[in-house]
């Protein structure tokens, strides 16, 4: 994946997570992968990203 497409598709992912903020990251971005048909090997590290938003999400809510 091209470093501007990659760029695109974590802020995209972000944004996502910010309105979704889905309960099971590993579900949410495998359905985002399927239905934007991103290249695969790259789930771990877009899982990751989604953790690391929902826990920012979580802390600034306390």
């Amino acid at each position: 994946m091209a470093t501007k497409g990659h760029n695109e598709v974590k802020e995209s992912l972000r944004e996502m997570t910010r309105i979704f903020k889905p309960k099971d990251p590993k579900k949410f971005v495998k359905e985002y992968v399927r239905k934007y048909r991103i290249t695969g090997g790259y789930e771990e590290e877009l899982t990751h990203l989604v953790e690391m938003e929902l826990d920012k999400l979580d802390s600034s809510v306390s």
